[in-house]
């Protein structure tokens, strides 16, 4: 059963990553906000989840399913990759960094909210 809570929390997260990701791209097809944004808010969200230690159903639907479905590692890398080879270093650079340091800081926010809620 907790399987099916984890596909279904997935497949959400997913579709709602596609639409950002959509909208994202009418705002710059250059720098990619979409998915800093995207990985930013799933960060809190999962700071949240793991601030009010939910149980382990709730975990499994929004924490792995949601969250996971969410946030992506593998479009931050692409993305980053994509522009060390369009030589936009400087983009690149700040892009990675940033998007790593926001979202340290949304799940520790995320965190703290939990834990206070």
């Amino acid at each position: 059963m907790i399987i099916l809570h984890v596909a279904l929390g997935a497949g959400i997260g997913a579709i709602l990553r596609y639409e950002l990701t959509v909208l994202g791209k009418r705002v710059s097809r250059i720098i990619p906000y979409s998915t800093a944004i995207i990985n930013s808010i799933g960060s809190l969200i999962a700071g949240i989840l793991t601030g009010m230690l939910i149980t382990s159903r709730l975990s499994a639907f929004l924490l792995t399913g949601l969250c996971g479905g969410l946030t992506t590692f593998s479009t931050f890398t692409t993305d980053t990759f994509v522009l060390l080879r369009n030589k936009r270093f400087l983009i690149a650079a700040v892009y990675w960094i940033g998007t790593v340091m926001v979202g340290i800081g949304a799940a520790a926010i995320g965190i703290w909210l939990g834990m206070h809620v």
